[in-house]
């Protein structure tokens, strides 16, 4: 923590291991949608919104097209993060970890369904059929190093009467608490999700 940033030391909130986990899996559910946020080999970050097809054991897996750039940013640096944002309720969380690329046809079976094909098309050649025998299609695997997230304590009207009580005041505004998930927290997760 920046020892000059007053929010943070005041929403930085601890809870059980179980009740971490289950506040992000929370998160994870009413976003659907992650952002993927890769690095090129010219240092640029470059973001795209990806439903995680597995979430088990916080083991983020995307199914994804090798054709397309990721791949390659992967290749030269498999640090990623994935953020979450729930805008109805301002949940969010920010995944830190290692990517590394799946491209076992077992693992894209069980993680596959049908919606998945219209994302990568049938080219009619009898191999990129969009199926998961497609050459085409890999898994994105996310290992979290360190999970960041914050969740709502007050209701909307809450938040504001907290965050206008801070602008009269001069109080640091915290509607919620900023909790962080890495370590033994991680792999309990890993081992309750076996």
């Amino acid at each position: 923590m920046a020892p000059n940033d007053p929010y943070t030391a005041k929403a930085q909130d601890d809870a059980s291991p179980q009740e971490k986990i289950a506040e992000l899996k929370n998160i994870i559910k009413e976003t659907k949608f992650g952002m993927l946020v890769t690095r090129s080999a010219d240092g640029q970050l470059h973001s795209r919104a990806m439903a995680p097809a597995s979430h088990k054991g916080l083991v983020f897996q995307f199914i994804a097209n090798t054709d397309s750039g990721k791949f390659d940013e992967l290749d030269n640096d498999g640090n990623v993060n994935v953020s979450f944002a729930d805008p109805s309720s301002t949940d969010w969380a920010s995944v830190a970890g290692k990517a590394s690329i799946v491209k076992d046809e077992s693992t894209v079976k069980d993680l596959w369904n049908p919606t998945i094909k219209s994302w990568f098309g049938d080219l009619k050649d009898g191999v990129r059929t969009g199926e998961p025998g497609d050459p085409r299609i890999a898994v994105i695997q996310v290992i979290p190093t360190e999970i960041r997230y914050w969740v709502k304590t007050r209701t909307s009207l809450g938040q504001t009467v907290e965050v206008l009580k801070g602008a009269v005041t001069g109080e640091t505004a915290a509607p919620g608490h900023l909790r962080v998930i890495a370590g033994s927290d991680l792999e309990l997760a890993r081992k309750d999700d076996a």
